[in-house]
């Protein structure tokens, strides 16, 4: 009767860990993709933003229009990017363009004093931030599920039913770890 017990008791554990493992890996992909979502929509934010800085700096501006080109092409650039290693090299060639807007704006009195210039950098400075935020909370699920994917008995798991390793959202270059300035 005992043995009979134990039997089923390891035949339950060795079909319930499994399943728990695999959930787990699943629950884990889930907050990473939520994770790039949250990224996504706050990019898309601050996509938005850029026509309406452009097109308030373009009237102060007649002389920069490389400058305000370049800060188009680069958002155009990243609209399109695909995937975290090319959503992160256009986002910084982005920060880029928009350091370079920034630092002619400073040659600009009358448009660092436009109200509407003004409200548009609070806008992205408060965007900037939310960017910052949902990176680190994208990095820390990829480390929390890269962990669950590489841990005994997980791994077992993760290699059979095609869970991989998920890449970090990380800026290349020091310069592009670099906040843009956005101060007016």
């Amino acid at each position: 009767m005992m043995t009979g017990l134990l039997l089923v008791i390891l035949v339950i554990l060795l079909v319930a860990a499994p399943i728990a493992i695999y959930n787990q890996l699943v629950v884990l992909r889930q907050r990473v993709k939520n994770g790039f979502s949250q990224i996504d929509v706050q990019l898309k934010r601050r996509h938005d933003l850029i026509p309406n800085l452009v097109e308030t700096a373009k009237g102060y501006m007649a002389h920069e229009r490389g400058t305000l080109d370049e800060v188009i092409k680069a958002r155009n650039m990243a609209i399109g990017a695909q995937g975290v290693a090319g959503q992160a090299q256009a986002e910084n060639m982005l920060s880029g363009a928009l350091k370079s807007l920034f630092a002619v704006v400073e040659n600009y009195p009358n448009l660092k004093a436009d109200t509407q210039m003004l409200a548009l950098q609070e806008e992205l400075t408060n965007t900037e931030n939310k960017i910052s935020f949902a990176r680190q909370y994208y990095n820390d699920e990829v480390m929390n599920y890269n962990t669950q994917v590489t841990v005994f008995p997980a791994n077992l798991m993760a290699g059979s039913f095609g869970f991989n390793k998920e890449e970090f959202f990380q800026a290349e270059t020091p310069e592009d770890r670099a906040a843009p300035k956005v101060q007016f």
